[in-house]
């Protein structure tokens, strides 16, 4: 038997006391679960819109609170509503926003947009890049001209898209072209020539080096970097923002499944938290929704641990809650997310996730309710939840919350009441320092 001695040294001031701590390698103890220790995304400084989620243009759909931060008008003369953000709130109130364009035998160089992206657009050298926009049009044979430049506004990658389509019905149109060279702060132009009314929505870019090559997916590299740590488990969405800085602006995983162009904006919690850091252009647009996130889970070999809100807002906030009789439509999201990760493509929601491109389930095993939140107020809902969702699907693990601490007062009170509640996990949050 051989054992391994691993000598540890004080370096405090005040003594230079010696300890060894003696390992026997070939005397394994406990077994662990490979499930024990996993990884917690949450869309905090651009985690997702700007980061794991490979969109390049900011605001594609003009729903941000300023319809057109992000993007720049180019004109060579000035003409009254040339450029206008139409809203169809009561047409589509999930993605309202739409921009019209004036053109009169407008030639390029005379009206167009300039995207600049998350802080930048990362461009590389001889990668294809992939262009696409929902439109409508009076008059067929418009074109967009579309250009990557860098920071001296020199073209570094272009190509031109012919819309044919016409009528009062939205179309896609698609191209692709590659980079010439690579720069860090690139930006993405548009240029409008033809003429009559032309409404543009959903104008997006994409690398052509996603994650398995999927259409509008994730970022390749930050993807493999998440794989080769092999966690047993991912934690998404959050975090803070799965409770809002009030409900109105809580995560509502229903907003963020089936066609793009239909999952609703909403600000992003992070976005005026911190005083001393305000990121007004952090919106939420739900590229990453929970179907990309199972998807993710299970191309990397982790189980998914979705959290979702407990019918409570961020406690250090607002600390909103729902009357427990109208707790019913949170609940009912909780049951519906484990049909739609498990269920047959006979239900409902099981057919969402068919037609979204899985037919076979996700395999959820594990649930989070609530994220940190505490009190006999959280301890209240979460009893409605797991009498629920035991009822329905008992071989569904619950995660409970531990509040914010690890020790005191309010830990001592949730970690009673939830295990006399036989909720299967405790969730507890440290935030101290190493010492």
């Amino acid at each position: 038997m051989k054992a391994l001695a691993i000598l540890l040294i004080s370096l405090s001031l005040q003594t230079h006391a010696q300890h060894t701590l003696s390992v026997n390698a070939a005397n394994p103890g406990a077994s662990i679960s490979p499930v024990m220790w996993g990884v917690f995304f949450e869309d905090i400084n651009f985690g997702a819109d700007g980061g794991v989620y490979a969109e390049m243009v900011k605001n594609r759909s003009f729903e941000f609170f300023k319809p057109l931060m992000g993007w720049t008008v180019n004109r060579k003369k000035v003409a009254e509503g040339d450029v206008l953000v139409i809203n169809r709130q009561q047409e589509n109130s999930r993605n309202p926003r739409f921009i019209r364009v004036a053109l009169n035998h407008t030639v390029k160089g005379d009206l167009g947009l300039t995207n600049e992206g998350f802080r930048g657009m990362g461009i590389k050298q001889n990668l294809r890049y992939d262009f696409s926009v929902r439109y409508r049009q009076t008059q067929p044979g418009n074109r967009i001209h579309i250009e990557l430049t860098d920071s001296n506004k020199i073209v570094i990658g272009d190509t031109v898209l012919t819309l044919t389509g016409t009528g009062d019905s939205w179309h896609k149109a698609n191209t692709s072209f590659y980079a010439k060279s690579t720069h860090p702060k690139g930006r993405l132009n548009i240029w409008f020539e033809g003429n009559g009314q032309l409404d543009l929505d959903m104008i997006s870019l994409f690398p052509g080096d996603t994650w398995k090559n999927r259409p509008g997916g994730m970022r390749a590299d930050m993807v493999q970097l998440l794989a080769d740590m092999k966690p047993g488990f991912i934690r998404f969405p959050g975090g803070c923002i799965v409770e809002g800085f009030d409900l109105s602006q809580r995560y509502q995983w229903k907003n963020t499944v089936g066609p793009i162009e239909e999952r609703q904006l909403i600000i992003n919690r992070w976005n005026a938290n911190f005083a001393h850091r305000p990121a007004p252009d952090y919106f939420q647009t739900f590229g990453l929704g929970f179907f990309e996130y199972f998807q993710l889970a299970e191309d990397i070999g982790a189980e998914p641990l979705p959290i979702l809100n407990c019918g409570m807002a961020c406690q250090f906030n607002s600390a909103e809650v729902v009357p427990l009789p109208d707790l019913d439509p949170y609940v009912q999201d909780a049951l519906d997310l484990i049909e739609f990760a498990n269920g047959s493509a006979t239900t409902r929601w099981g057919k969402v996730r068919a037609d979204m491109g899985h037919a076979a389930p996700f395999n959820l095993k594990v649930l989070g309710i609530g994220n940190e939140n505490w009190g006999p107020q959280y301890v209240e809902r979460l009893k409605v939840f797991q009498q629920a969702i035991k009822a329905k699907y008992p071989s569904v693990k619950i995660v409970g919350s531990a509040g914010t601490d690890p020790d005191g007062e309010r830990f001592d009170y949730l970690n009673g009441e939830l295990r006399a509640m036989k909720t299967d996990f405790i969730d507890e949050h440290y935030y101290r320092s190493p010492e």
